[in-house]
């Protein structure tokens, strides 16, 4: 799949696209909402996170001019959810902050995702003191339905004010699209 400046795969069982996600998680700043900045092991990611990107749904984000990994976006469904939901993520290097780029791919999956028949809502999660990620989510369309507080195995700092789901239903993307 393409954009304009962007080329979406999917992640292939190969250590050369584990060590792209090694890379991309081993950054603090990266992590900084996921895990209070503790950079992930090898071994963490590859039975905690790879293998869920293999099986669908997650996307490797390259630059189209260059092929450089930028890093991911994830639309996926959620399980036994009514009505039909899937969940839109994004992870990116530190050097592809502020371009767009987190909103051009999650952009292209949301029109994917409602392209298709049966999709009817699509969910995004971040902590409330996200606000980059909070921003990406607005821009793509998304609006805020909620705060809630989970248990998480890690404090983050900014926890306390909880996480938060965005939204945007499928009657919204149409009503989006025809005023594009």
């Amino acid at each position: 799949m393409t954009t304009a400046r962007l080329a979406l795969r999917p992640f292939t069982d190969t250590e050369s696209d584990l060590d792209l996600v090694v890379a991309l998680d081993s950054d603090p700043e990266v992590m900084r909402y996921l895990t209070g900045g503790r950079p992930r092991t090898r071994e963490e990611i590859r039975t905690a996170s790879f293998e869920r990107m293999l099986h669908g749904g997650f996307w490797a984000t390259h630059l189209r001019t260059t092929d450089e990994f930028l890093g991911w976006h994830c639309l996926h469904p959620v399980p036994d959810a009514t009505p039909p939901t899937a969940e839109l993520g994004y992870r990116l290097r530190r050097a592809a902050w502020g371009h767009g780029y987190a909103t051009e791919g999650a952009r292209a999956l949301i029109d994917r995702g409602f392209a298709e028949p049966g999709l009817q809502r699509i969910t995004a999660h971040t902590m409330h003191v996200n606000a980059r990620s909070r921003h990406v989510m607005e821009k793509c369309g998304l609006s805020y339905r909620r705060t809630w507080f989970g248990e998480w195995p890690e404090p983050i700092e900014g926890g306390e004010h909880g996480d938060v789901e965005y939204v945007l239903t499928r009657g919204e993307w149409q009503e989006q699209r025809a005023r594009r």
